[in-house]
């Protein structure tokens, strides 16, 4: 009798989108892309946008801060 192996389903990855300020306007941008998602004037409408498309896609939004101490750290979502 052949012997059955076990063969592990691939598990997906959940998607990180990154949220950076860029010369004055806020980019969205998936974490392997090099390519830029959507751009914001205000932080709070890229937020929005972030929120909705973290929820709709399963996935993870890392904020890049912009200014004050924690410059150049993340706030994760």
């Amino acid at each position: 009798m052949a012997e059955v192996k076990k063969v592990d389903k691939p598990v997906a990855k959940k998607k990180v989108y990154h949220l950076k300020k860029v010369d004055g306007r806020w980019e969205v941008i998936l974490k392997e892309g090099a390519k830029v998602i959507k751009t914001f004037a205000t932080k709070e409408e890229a937020l929005t946008y972030c929120e909705t498309l973290v929820k709709n896609q399963d996935g993870t939004l890392l904020v890049h801060a912009s200014k004050g101490k924690n410059k150049g750290k993340f706030i994760k979502n």
